[in-house]
């Protein structure tokens, strides 16, 4: 018997190529639809928050010392 088909070329597994590009063509919808929601904020929007920080700190003193006197010198001897 001889086989007359031909796998070189023509029409091989032609449904498969279609359910394929329907899986691809899904994928790219769907990370187009991620990609408007995460840089477009998907239309919502930003919640308004309130911020009150009070820096205010208790005033410190700083502490009294005694008054110091300076170091007295020995009066220089004469030389001879």
């Amino acid at each position: 018997m001889v086989d007359n088909s031909n796998n070189s070329g023509g029409n091989n597994g032609g449904g498969n190529n279609t359910g394929l590009a329907f899986i691809v063509g899904g994928i790219v919808v769907l990370l187009a639809i991620v990609a408007w929601f995460v840089f477009a904020g998907g239309g919502m929007a930003p919640e308004t928050k309130e911020v009150n920080v009070d820096v205010k700190l208790p005033e410190m003193n700083a502490p009294t010392l005694p008054p110091v006197e300076p170091p007295t010198l020995p009066s220089p001897s004469p030389s001879n």
